[in-house]
């Protein structure tokens, strides 16, 4: 009986035998195939991340494409394109600039921000004031949908104009344009400060000490201070709360110069802007309330709590007071320019004053102009 075992086993080896073969056989494959999948695998989701890390870098405004090269001091760059984001993408593409390239610039720039119904009335002027300071500045330029004309090659203001909507006085559209502007002008690396000016609006001093004024600040100039009144207090709605309170409620000019970290806050903001939105309706203006009390609730110590922008409120009335050609004078534009004597604040300092509290002034007429280049080539020190 043992040796039939015996023999039957000695058979059934060379069959073991082969049959061990083909499963080592297979399992070796096995090996190499599910291997060479994860390779594979790998492979792929490298390419994807890589793909999708350089698509990151591509940002798209306006219809166009804007690169981010490797050289964070270069400026982004575009090429032809028909589609016009809306403005949830825009301030999207202008957020991401922050999250992928974070490099400070070794030239900043100051972005001069125009808001205005049509074609800018002082061009002349500001063309004057820009002269010989290019690599400095940037230029924006939100107009009207309707207004298509465009400034001629040989200005500073040539391809200014951004894709624009329409703008009502005292509706949220204002801060609509405003946001607007601030995110067209993030996608410029170099832009450390920005300035929002209107139609009516001119320097009071030269290009050189505007500049330095605003580079060597360590704050932000918005006017917001608490009005009791029902100008002020009065045009709070309940139905902020408790995001925003009745003692969180600040008034300001709109007209704001700001730095680039106040800018990015105000662009990616989703918690203060869909209240304001809502609930601040006429009587309440969110152009006069919004950015003053926005930037009090996320870092009042990166404010002035100051308008660079001098305006005539003393006739009362919704409107300032406006300048036409008789009035402007050496005289009116030098009490303008140093406050009558009066000090202010800079750099947050009690000790740290200075006599220049106002770089722009408005609300200026047309008829204006003709008296201003002649008077302010001297004033201001450039060539007529």
């Amino acid at each position: 009986m043992k040796h039939a075992k015996i023999t039957v086993f000695v058979k059934e080896l060379p069959l073991r035998s082969k049959r061990e073969r083909k499963y080592r056989i297979l399992h070796i494959a096995t090996t190499l195939l599910i291997g060479l999948s994860i390779s594979t695998l790998a492979i792929f989701l490298g390419c994807f991340v890589h793909d999708n890390v350089r698509k990151m870098k591509i940002l798209i405004l306006d219809g166009c494409y804007f690169s981010i090269s490797s050289n964070p001091f270069e400026t982004l760059k575009a090429s032809d394109n028909n589609r016009v984001l809306s403005d949830e993408e825009l301030m999207w593409q202008a957020s991401m600039v922050r999250r992928v390239l974070d490099y400070p610039n070794s030239r900043p720039k100051v972005a001069f921000m125009f808001l205005s119904r049509g074609r800018l009335r002082f061009a002349p002027l500001w063309e004057k004031f820009f002269k010989g300071y290019e690599g400095f500045y940037s230029i924006y330029h939100h107009s009207s949908p309707e207004f298509n004309n465009e400034a001629p090659n040989s200005s500073v203001f040539y391809n200014s104009r951004i894709p624009s909507k329409q703008v009502e006085w005292g509706e949220s559209t204002m801060v609509d344009a405003e946001r607007r502007l601030l995110a067209n002008a993030l996608l410029d690396l170099s832009n450390e400060r920005f300035i929002l000016l209107s139609e009516s609006c001119i320097p009071l001093f030269n290009f050189t000490t505007i500049y330095n004024y605003l580079i060597n600040s360590r704050q932000s100039f918005l006017a917001s201070f608490d009005d009791p009144t029902k100008d002020g207090r009065g045009r709070y709605n309940p139905g902020m709360s408790p995001t925003i309170t009745l003692s969180d409620w600040r008034k300001g000019s709109q007209w704001f110069e700001m730095h680039r970290k106040v800018a990015i806050e105000i662009i990616v903001d989703q918690k203060y802007y869909p209240i304001f939105n809502e609930y601040c309706k006429p009587p309440c203006y969110m152009d006069e309330h919004y950015l003053s009390t926005f930037v009090t609730k996320i870092g009042a110590q990166w404010n002035s709590n100051r308008s660079l922008t001098w305006v005539d409120w003393s006739k009362g009335g919704p409107h300032p007071t406006r300048f036409v050609r008789k009035d402007v004078s050496e005289k009116l534009l030098n009490s303008i320019r140093f406050s009558n004597g009066f000090n202010c604040t800079y750099n947050g300092g009690i000790k740290s004053t200075t006599t220049i509290c106002f770089l722009f002034a408005r609300k200026f007429h047309q008829s204006s102009l003709e008296p201003l280049l002649r008077i302010m080539p001297k004033l201001l020190g450039f060539h007529p």
